[in-house]
């Protein structure tokens, strides 16, 4: 195993900053000694953009290719038109970098609200495609701004893409103890695509005879995902549909502010990139009160990345403890829930 991370960091805008400067405390603590962490901090972002009117310039793009993970803050601002910061930055990472996988992992933690009654237990992963669908660009406008205007969103899913998706995702249920995968699309109505996805997953099937399988409509799987999230363990489905459950499986396990992800590339050709889920909230920019534990459950995702699986897991129980010891009566900063988790996992 490599004896140095070298680490690609991305503050970004907003509560970013803050939220990934704890991250990197947890990072370090789960580290051993004798593991050097190296770290690249990039100013890319709304400040970046207002001050040279660049997203991600090539140079830049190059640089973060070389290294081995990338830890993103938050990107948005509202003084940045609708657009700009995620098509030129986040969108072009992942297509650039082949993060085909969108991983969300969604488990109700102790002592967090979910507004489903009973607490059920719920511990899931959705694999989510990330480099195809309708968020390619392939699509247009015609007589804009008339009555007669007609936009097009073409969603793009091809045979290399969906196998590849859908094997990772078989992968992943094959080593989680219910061994289970569901496949969500709308293959009733959006038949070419749904299709695709179903046959796919059928013929993969084959392969995997210890995972059973399952399909839903898009619709059908919100609701399970309200009344029976229990009946899900692992969860493939397109790039739209998977940014749309993935929000939901948030709300129902105590919010964005808990929520974490990954845009992998399984092959390693690039670097992966990790990044809480929630905004860059500038209304609390600076005050402290910006909760960093999606940041430090990244951490963790970036480390099992790495296959560096003890650490990993030796921060998301950091993380359950602390969650199940939270006093609400008693907030603490950003910079002393940073400071207990890293307590917790170096032990």
């Amino acid at each position: 195993m490599a004896r140095s991370i070298d680490l690609a960091v991305i503050p970004g805008d907003g509560i970013g900053p803050e939220v990934v400067a704890e991250g990197l405390k947890v990072l370090a603590a789960a580290l051993p000694q004798d593991v050097k962490l190296e770290t690249t901090e990039y100013d890319l972002g709304a400040a970046r953009w207002h001050a040279t009117g660049e997203t991600l310039p090539d140079a830049d793009l190059e640089r973060l290719a070389r290294h081995d993970a990338i830890l993103l803050g938050a990107i948005g601002d509202p003084s940045v038109p609708s657009g700009v910061l995620e098509r030129g930055l986040l969108l072009k990472l992942r297509f650039a970098f082949d993060h085909f996988v969108n991983l969300r992992p969604s488990r109700l933690f102790p002592n967090t609200a979910t507004p489903l009654a009973g607490r059920p237990d719920i511990d899931f992963v959705v694999v989510r495609e990330g480099t195809e669908g309708p968020y390619v660009g392939n699509g247009g406008s015609m007589r804009t701004g008339t009555p007669a205007e007609v936009a097009t969103e073409v969603s793009i899913n091809t045979a290399y893409g969906v196998e590849r998706v859908v094997r990772d995702a078989f992968e992943r249920a094959a080593a989680r103890p219910a061994r289970k995968l569901t496949l969500v699309h709308k293959n009733n109505v959006l038949v070419h695509a749904g299709h695709l996805w179903k046959n796919t997953v059928d013929r993969v099937a084959a392969e995997y005879p210890q995972v059973t399988t399952d399909y839903l409509h898009v619709d059908a799987a919100t609701i399970f995902f309200v009344t029976q999230p229990e009946r899900f363990d692992v969860i493939v489905t397109d790039n739209l549909f998977g940014d749309i459950l993935t929000d939901l499986a948030a709300a129902v396990t105590g919010g964005i502010g808990l929520a974490a992800s990954g845009n992998i590339n399984p092959a390693g050709t690039f670097p992966s990139m990790f990044e809480p889920v929630h905004g860059s909230a500038p209304d609390i920019a600076g005050t402290g009160k910006a909760d960093p534990t999606a940041t430090v459950l990244s951490v963790a995702l970036l480390l099992r990345h790495l296959g560096r699986e003890d650490e990993a897991a030796r921060v998301e129980e950091a993380v359950s403890a602390d969650l199940a010891a939270r006093d609400t009566a008693s907030p603490r900063t950003t910079r002393e829930i940073g400071d207990d988790l890293a307590r917790r996992v170096a032990g």
